[in-house]
């Protein structure tokens, strides 16, 4: 059966304070894509595009931030990705909503994506389209696309007045996006005085960032951090400008010309910059540096005025990167002796007192999956919530975790990512997110959460159990899973032997090309 499409020449229009745009209607879901909400120089802060009078075409996603080569397509059984044109003129959004009506007041939600604060777009996965989760809560839907890596958080600013805050740029975009959406959201049906920002692993970074940045405050009234954002992701190395005097040199360019770097181009760019870096071995971890714009972390920094009253949910999944670790000939087809086995050689002999604690964490789960925890993602989460709670018992937090093994190779715990499609209620979209009897419920266990908590703060709704807050006396969190249930401080113990015992976590490199230069590398998030 045919669905329903209008785009005419006069619908739909949606009036904003720059000037009109057209999008297109499918079945009930009025679609923008591509909607510029702020231009900016390299290596400065953003500002206002300028108006428009004539009404300007919606139809078609902006360019995406540029990275660090091509892509190399890999692990798209797991992460469905899209690729797409980049320009370092990248400040676009894309918008879902059932109404244009300028009263309706409908929940928005702002969708921050990952691969950390270098790669990733808005329209990176497959599950990240807003459509379907605009359907079935009602709400508005909104993602951000901004300046990543060197574009985004250079330190310039020795050099020149001009880029005062160019460590922060790529921050400043998503501010500068969020008072966009506070301007023009009632235009789309949108509630101005009720928006939710929620991003995963970087994205996830992204929100714990906005939390500590003062001029943000008011824009956004609820937080979530999915696989990322409570540990500290400060840069590691604020001072560039020994890199930065590298790479002029690199270059061919004199010490006072500084300013050719904003006009080559930004292939020639990084490879001079991953050449100097190379050179004088000073690679730089990309991300926010605390400088009185950004207070920083909450863990150094304390907790912001603003980030002590906003209610924040915090999650992961029960594998994150254990999924893609080092393969074993053990599979969840495997005996329970060959993997009591395995497991106690993975933590070094202590695979009985491990099992002990997994088996009261995970009493119905395989035993292989105590092999595939996750050592980073949920021990910062119970860290930054312990650490909030202490800030501020009053204020609304809640932690859930997705501890799903999904129907991939006999058997793949739920793996960094794989809670996206069920968030955004696209399982439709992802096929290895299709468990039959299974998939149906979990999707509007997960997405009836996400809504009930955009709307109050609260994430209680008729498909999941009583869901009570994490607090100082109750460390609760809601378990994702064939069967959801609330479990009170179930995997702590656990997972501090998991980590005394087991491998460090060294986080991943994506494979890149033989090129010494980066000209090729594969998807990650």
């Amino acid at each position: 059966m045919a669905r329903k499409f209008i785009c005419t020449k006069d619908y739909p229009i949606a009036e904003t304070s720059d000037g009109g745009l057209k999008g297109y209607e499918l079945d009930g879901i009025i679609t923008f894509h591509g909607i510029k909400y702020a231009d900016a120089e390299r290596f400065q802060m953003p500002k206002a595009i300028e108006k428009w009078t004539e009404v300007k075409d919606a139809t078609s996603y902006g360019a995406i931030s540029p990275t660090y080569g091509s892509p190399i397509p890999n692990g798209e059984l797991l992460i469905p990705h899209r690729f797409w044109p980049s320009s370092e003129h990248c400040q676009y959004l894309n918008i879902w909503t059932q109404s244009l009506d300028n009263s309706a007041k409908k929940p928005v939600l702002v969708w921050f994506h990952g691969g950390g604060f270098a790669d990733g777009s808005s329209i990176e996965q497959v599950a990240y389209e807003g459509d379907e989760l605009c359907r079935f809560g009602d709400v508005v839907v909104v993602t951000v696309g901004h300046r990543l890596n060197i574009l985004g958080f250079l330190d310039m600013s020795f050099f020149n007045e001009k880029y005062n805050n160019s460590v922060n740029a790529g921050m400043g975009d998503i501010v500068e996006s969020l008072k966009w959406v506070k301007r023009n959201i009632e235009a789309f049906g949108g509630d101005p005085d009720n928006v939710t920002i929620f991003g995963q692993s970087g994205g996830g970074g992204k929100v714990s960032t906005l939390l500590q940045i003062p001029e943000a405050d008011g824009l956004y009234h609820k937080a979530i951090m999915m696989s990322g954002g409570c540990d500290t992701h400060d840069n590691k190395s604020p001072d560039h400008k020994p890199l930065i005097d590298e790479m002029l040199k690199v270059l061919g360019f004199k010490s006072d010309e500084y300013e050719k770097l904003e006009k080559i181009p930004y292939g020639v760019l990084m490879k001079a910059y991953n050449r100097a870096a190379r050179n004088i071995n000073m690679p730089l971890m990309w991300g926010p540096v605390p400088n009185g714009w950004y207070l920083g972390h909450p863990f150094k920094a304390g907790f912001s005025d603003y980030a002590k009253k906003v209610p924040t949910m915090a999650s992961s999944v029960i594998s994150e990167f254990g999924s893609f670790g080092k393969s074993s000939n053990i599979t969840f087809l495997s005996s329970n002796e060959e993997k009591t086995s395995y497991i106690n050689d993975y933590y070094s002999g202590h695979g009985d007192e491990i099992l002990e604690l997994y088996k009261k964490a995970y009493p119905n789960k395989d035993l292989l999956a105590a092999s595939k925890l996750d050592f980073w993602a949920r021990p910062s989460i119970i860290k930054y919530l312990d650490a909030r709670t202490a800030a501020n018992p009053d204020a609304l937090a809640y932690s859930y975790q997705m501890a799903l093994i999904f129907d991939v190779n006999e058997g793949t715990p739920a793996w960094h990512c794989s809670d996206i499609p069920f968030i955004f209620h696209n399982t439709c979209r992802v096929g290895n997110a299709n468990i039959e009897n299974i998939s149906d419920l979990l999707e509007k266990q997960m997405a009836g959460s996400l809504i009930a908590f955009a709307r109050t703060g609260n994430p209680n709704n008729p498909y999941t159990p009583n869901w009570k807050p994490y607090t100082a006396e109750e460390n609760c969190t809601m378990v994702f899973d064939r069967k959801t249930e609330l479990r009170n401080n179930f995997d702590r113990e656990l997972l501090e032997k998991a980590m005394e015992y087991g491998p460090e976590f060294i986080g991943l490199t994506p494979k890149v090309a033989e090129d010494d230069d980066g000209d090729g590398k594969s998807w990650l998030y």
